[in-house]
């Protein structure tokens, strides 16, 4: 993958994430990934997910409660020597936003093979935003 391929995969994500296109977003995981993320403790009750089937269900299930979903790109990281990828955005949903890092691990047959995802903090407004209150 190039840095050019890594932009326009991260764009195609952050795209098929905000139409809630979860089968999209899956398309690119491998039949046997393993997808780790504290929201997945929260929702399933594995920290790990293993396999897309189960992905799928995950992602499912934590959009139930989900009224609104905005994410918004705010850098691309690639490492073309260990081909990984980190799409890091700014999440917004139901309203409350924080910066999120999903970093993906491709595998030779050009997948992702494993993905772990950080969540941080609520960013600070732009220069000159009002503060929320």
């Amino acid at each position: 993958m190039t840095r050019e391929q890594a932009l326009a995969f991260a764009a195609r994500w952050i795209a098929a994430w905000n139409g809630r296109d979860v089968e999209a977003v899956l398309a690119s995981f491998a039949d046997e990934v393993e997808f780790s993320s504290p929201r997945a403790r929260e929702t399933v009750g594995v920290a790990t997910v293993k396999g897309k089937s189960a992905l799928r269900s995950y992602w499912n299930a934590a959009l139930v409660p989900v009224r609104s979903l905005r994410f918004t790109l705010d850098r691309v990281i690639w490492d073309s020597e260990t081909s990984e990828l980190a799409i890091v955005y700014i999440a917004e949903i139901n309203g409350v936003s924080k910066r999120v890092s999903e970093n993906l691990r491709f595998g030779p047959d050009g997948t992702v093979a494993s993905a772990e995802v950080f969540h941080g903090i609520i960013p600070p407004p732009p220069p000159g935003a009002a503060e929320p209150r």
